[in-house]
């Protein structure tokens, strides 16, 4: 069963790294403009038509869609799109609102003028919990991506809301959050297992925002066990 990997805002798909280490059919997409060909989508939905052409001319049939923060607005517009296109969704550190904090938004602005104080003041200290070798590779491909992509993502995000619609959400659904996460906190989680039928939901206990990426053998493991399930 395939299983398609979108990353969160500003990121690519290495964030992913350690989850198509370990399932055969897993594969960490980039999204346009984020070490890819083509300029990043302005809106959730334009995302979601570029994942859907993505998807057919890849010739994937109904896979496993995973997302992560702006991956998984993605992945349940998708969900509400095109149903019976999917086998299953897993939603980590994601909400059916995302509404972003104004001191992120004016760090992500700072850093289009003021790239090094954004690394050092933003990008870096979000990548602390992960190991040495993929923490590097990932603030060095977020200083690829830029500032200005992912100022573009967080504007997405902060315009997202579904809170209305993801009780139509009817795919078989895993929701994945940290304990510890403040981005995204537990609570969005619990929203959305509460509110999408047969939703199952584990907690990460003492990851944050990129917990996938900071303890993936439970992260795996819970994924794994949905993936049987299906």
């Amino acid at each position: 069963m395939k299983l398609v990997l979108i990353h969160g805002s500003g990121n690519t798909g290495s964030v992913w790294r350690y989850q198509v280490q370990y399932f055969p059919e897993a594969e960490a997409i980039n999204l346009p403009g984020h070490l890819s060909p083509g300029a990043p989508c302005t809106s959730i939905e334009g995302y979601v038509a570029w994942l859907r052409g993505c998807i057919l001319e890849r010739g994937y049939s109904t896979p496993v869609l995973a997302g992560h923060s702006l991956g998984g607005a993605i992945v349940q517009m998708y969900a509400l799109e095109h149903p019976a296109d999917v086998s299953g969704i897993i939603l980590a550190g994601t909400g059916a609102r995302l509404r972003v904090a104004p001191q992120y938004l004016s760090a992500m602005q700072d850093g289009v003028q003021n790239p090094a104080t954004w690394v050092e003041d933003f990008v870096r200290p979000n990548y602390g919990h992960i190991d040495a070798g993929l923490r590097e590779e990932l603030i060095r491909e977020a200083v690829e991506v830029g500032a200005e992509v992912q100022l573009n993502d967080f504007v997405c995000c902060d315009r997202f809301d579904i809170m209305d619609r993801v009780r139509q959400i009817k795919t078989p659904t895993l929701v994945l959050c940290g304990s510890e996460d403040s981005m995204t906190p537990p609570k969005y989680g619990s929203y959305l297992a509460a509110n999408i039928e047969g939703a199952r939901m584990a907690v990460i206990e003492g990851g944050t925002h990129y917990f996938f990426a900071e303890k993936p053998e439970a992260v795996n493991k819970a994924i794994e066990q949905f993936l049987l399930g299906l």
